[in-house]
């Protein structure tokens, strides 16, 4: 009875983790002026905001990637692990970034592009309130994609992209371009190609991937 009581006449609460106090006292100002929600605590980094999680309890975490010390991929494995109830929305700059991916990967149920206005924002955590995961279309297909590719397959979506772009020539830094990742994230992937498929060349990765119809 008291938790029934207590869903009924308490606000939803929201805490923001993100290291730029501009867009996280932003962010702030759309939460303080709804009548749905309540803003729980703002925090910098994620070290921070972990210490009172436990205390606060918030029903929503909207959650930076790029923060300084641990980052939102690793604080949203933390918090889903000790609060899997919790909802955790990522802010972002680039919707379609691999980081993105990477972090609805670990347990994010969204995100949000950071210059959304104000009811995009308030549209999107009711959303996830209610059961959705405001996301775009080309993140819903990777996240899709991972879980359709073949079962036997060693290679993630992410690797097998980085591989489908280097049989068709592309240079590292394109494919950077086209995956929104970094040459040095283009390069790790490589590194993990071909150390899961036991070769030592483009080429020979591309035939065993091929053989195997793993860039289909």
């Amino acid at each position: 009875m008291y938790r029934y009581r207590h869903m009924i006449n308490m606000k939803r609460k929201i805490s923001i983790i993100e290291d730029n106090t501009v867009i996280r006292d932003g962010f702030a100002s759309v939460i303080a002026g709804s009548a749905d929600y309540l803003l729980a605590g703002q925090y910098g980094n994620c070290e921070d905001a972990l210490k009172q999680l436990s205390t606060e309890r918030p029903d929503l975490v909207l959650m930076d990637i790029d923060l300084p010390g641990m980052d939102g991929i690793e604080g949203t494995t933390r918090i889903k692990k000790l609060h899997p109830e919790c909802i955790i929305l990522i802010i972002t700059v680039l919707e379609d970034s691999d980081k993105v991916f990477r972090s609805l990967c670990a347990g994010a149920g969204g995100y949000i592009v950071k210059n959304s206005g104000t009811d995009d924002i308030v549209r999107s955590i009711g959303e996830a309130f209610q059961g959705g995961a405001p996301m775009s279309l080309n993140i819903a297909k990777m996240v899709v994609q991972s879980f359709t590719r073949a079962q036997d397959s060693p290679l993630s979506q992410r690797e097998q992209d980085v591989l489908r772009c280097i049989s068709e020539g592309k240079s590292y830094t394109k494919i950077a371009l086209d995956l929104f990742i970094s040459k040095e994230t283009v390069r790790t992937h490589i590194k993990n190609i071909y150390q899961k498929l036991a070769v030592n060349s483009r080429a020979e990765a591309i035939k065993v991937a091929g053989n195997n119809r793993w860039l289909a």
